[in-house]
């Protein structure tokens, strides 16, 4: 049974800082290119970040590059997303997504919540 699970969302006053989680499991994590994405209230989902399978590569979306950090830790197969310097603009429920270029696969967790507010 494949399974992507984000954790760490919560509440958390702007300029604070949290760290995500995503943890799969039913499928060869380390073979998977990971991204983050997240969706706003009311608006369409966008994409965060991009990690590649050895974490050689990292790209993010310009509305959070400074401020994001993807990582991965393949032995632990979780993805994680640490977010610093959070504004009220990255109020959004954020989603882990994997994606395998050899077999076309590619799996969604159910998300994570991140409220910004003071």
């Amino acid at each position: 049974q494949v399974q992507l699970v984000e954790s760490g969302g919560g509440l958390v006053q702007p300029g604070g800082s949290l760290r995500l989680s995503c943890a799969a499991s039913g499928f060869p994590f380390s073979s998977y290119l990971m991204r983050w994405y997240r969706q706003a209230p009311g608006k369409e989902r966008e994409w965060v970040a991009t990690i590649s399978t050895a974490s050689a590569l990292t790209n993010y979306a310009d509305s959070v590059k400074g401020r994001f950090t993807i990582s991965r830790d393949n032995a632990k197969n979780t993805l994680y997303l640490q977010m610093n310097s959070l504004k009220p603009e990255d109020t959004a429920v954020y989603y882990c997504k994997a994606s395998s270029r050899v077999s076309n696969m590619e799996y969604w967790g159910k998300g994570t919540l991140v409220t910004v507010s003071s």
